[in-house]
């Protein structure tokens, strides 16, 4: 699926939105969550293929696994932190939004302490 079909089912989304948000807000804000679950579904494959390409590359270049993973691992929260914080937007829930983000934030700074930790180290080690 390449952005152009991403785009028109985008476009039709919204314009139903449109439509239903005028009559049925209730159900406009479920169709919302819906359309862009139905989007982020139909990347979920193309992400998979590139996270098998970095894993390629970081495997052959002898990349610890526990630092690939963990990164990986920062890069997901961050994207489902986005995505869940746009739907409460969405929803017309700013506040709750903004917690969804701040807890992103949280959980990727509690997933980088190895990293910081290993970074950390390694300084100390050459200092020394």
């Amino acid at each position: 699926m390449d952005i152009i079909q991403v785009l028109a089912f985008a476009l039709v989304a919204v314009v139903l939105l449109g439509i239903l948000r005028e009559q049925r807000p209730d159900i406009a804000v479920g169709l919302s969550a819906a359309a862009v679950a139905c989007i982020f579904l139909l990347l979920v494959g193309r992400v998979a293929a590139v996270v098998s390409v970095i894993r390629d590359l970081a495997s052959s270049a002898g990349v610890n696994e526990v630092y690939l993973s963990t990164v990986l691992k920062i890069v997901g929260v961050a994207y489902v932190a986005q995505f869940g914080a746009e739907v409460c937007r969405d929803a017309r829930e700013a506040a709750i939004a903004a917690k969804v983000e701040f807890a992103g934030k949280v959980l990727i700074l509690i997933l980088a302490v190895p990293i910081i930790q290993a970074i950390l180290e390694t300084v100390v080690g050459m200092l020394s």
